[in-house]
């Protein structure tokens, strides 16, 4: 009995424990590697949200759906200087159009955000436009018709994407400083094709759409490098080179549409979404202790161990908590109080056929088990497979919160309700109620 007593206060403990370093950041005097903070998106903490289209037109269907994800891969890459934990990088298809949002929360400035994600540079290799000859595009360059120019050259489909390193290197003659690129395995059979197939033509490239370099081809190239040349100052070239190698677009991309959530308005989400599953756990406690007296009370206790590990939990992995990944937490507190409510009304059943409080109690235990195990496992069954499928970050953390939830919340009602429950030193009899110790928990427990 007094090691079960000692385990229930030990469970009391974690749970302080959980909810002090789940509230450590409102305390001044909490160590600061306790002062972490939960990972909100930005619909809870505010920040803004970015729409953009890319153009896949020049990529073959198959190719598509490699893009994107190198899109996001490389977009990625470059809000991690705002340090965002958990930046959301979603690519959408909208009806015949490939777009790319991205949502960052605790970040305002929208300017410095859409500064940085354009400044990825789009970088590809263009071959004269069919008809095109070497004398036109002289007489082209010489009138610095810059839209005549870039009408006489066709897109390839060697592109940012296979590019692998730049890096910056001196001409050894003049010193000025070159940008030398080099592709991947991919990147150099293509680029050898086109080096080949446009021998004594220009093989143009360009950056951001707009011309940069038009070396004419003296041989095939086949070791996979490329030179660009001749236009920069020594800080121009450095910057390319940081910006190339931070990850050039496999595919252009145009802002469509841009929206900021203030941060008042994010607190203010969060607030209602906190103030109304206080009401709900109130609410769901006050039904507990009516209906169900002493075991509702233990019951709560449980529920306030199981909320404090989860919210633990949830600082410590971390998980992103969007609105929908609160409302999966506020349903798990619902699954864990309705594990609770069928042991009590199987222990209530037991009682009134005449057992012992002891015995009702562990066969109220067993036999509600496994009605609690199915439930919960196709909850989790369903919740992974959200969780694996989710088109989106928000639902995705809506299933993870749901999946700890649920396997938190079969702990608590199964180990910690129960741990509670034997502490009150109950008797072991099988037989039926008698003596008074034995009727004042039976009328505690509301059963006659």
């Amino acid at each position: 009995m007094w090691r079960t007593r000692i385990l229930a206060v030990l469970f009391l403990l974690i749970g302080l424990l959980a909810g002090y370093f789940d509230a450590a950041n409102f305390f001044s005097f909490s160590p600061e590697f306790l002062k972490r903070s939960f990972s909100l998106g930005p619909d809870l903490q505010g920040g803004i949200s970015l729409e953009y289209k890319a153009d896949t037109s020049q990529l073959p269907s198959s190719e598509v759906s490699e893009a994107m994800a190198g899109l996001r891969d490389v977009i990625e890459r470059r809000v991690n200087i705002f340090g965002v934990s958990e930046p959301i990088i979603q690519a959408k298809k909208r009806g015949e159009e490939n777009r790319l949002i991205v949502e960052l929360a605790g970040v305002f400035n929208i300017e410095e955000a859409i500064q940085v994600i354009g400044e990825t540079p789009y970088l590809e290799f263009r071959v004269l436009a069919p008809g095109m000859t070497l004398e036109e595009l002289a007489r082209r360059q010489s009138e610095n018709d810059l839209l005549a120019v870039l009408d006489a050259f066709s897109p390839t489909s060697l592109t940012g994407r296979f590019l692998q390193k730049a890096s910056l290197d001196f001409d050894q003659t003049t010193l000025e400083p070159n940008v030398l690129l080099d592709f991947n395995d991919e990147g150099q059979k293509i680029f050898a094709e086109l080096t080949r197939d446009n021998v004594g033509k220009p093989l143009a490239i360009f950056l951001d759409g707009l011309p940069i370099s038009v070396p004419i081809v003296r041989e095939e190239i086949s070791q996979g490098s490329a030179q660009i040349s001749g236009r920069f100052t020594r800080e121009e070239a450095v910057t390319l080179v940081r910006r190339l190698n931070s990850g050039a677009l496999p595919v252009a991309i145009t802002l469509l549409k841009q929206e900021t959530r203030g941060a008042y308005l994010g607190a203010d989400t969060l607030w209602r979404m906190l103030r109304a599953g206080l009401y709900g756990t109130i609410a769901v406690a006050i039904f507990l202790v009516l209906f169900y007296r002493l075991p509702g009370l233990l019951a709560i206790a449980a529920l306030l161990i199981y909320t404090a590990l989860a919210l633990a939990i949830f600082k410590l992995v971390p998980v992103y908590l969007s609105a929908a990944g609160i409302a999966g937490f506020i349903l798990s507190i619902g699954m864990a109080v309705d594990a609770n409510i069928l042991i009590f009304e199987r222990t209530k059943e037991e009682l009134r056929q005449g057992k012992s409080l002891a015995a009702a109690v562990e066969e109220g235990f067993s036999r509600a088990w496994l009605s609690i195990r199915d439930s919960n496992v196709s909850s989790l069954i369903t919740a992974l497979i959200l969780f694996w499928l989710a088109p989106t970050r928000s639902v995705s953390g809506f299933a993870l919160t749901l999946s700890i939830g649920v396997l938190l919340s079969m702990f608590s009602a199964i180990t910690v309700t129960r741990t509670f429950l034997r502490a009150l030193e109950l008797s072991a009899g099988g037989g039926p109620a008698s003596g008074g110790k034995e009727k004042i928990m039976r009328i505690l427990y509301g059963a006659r």
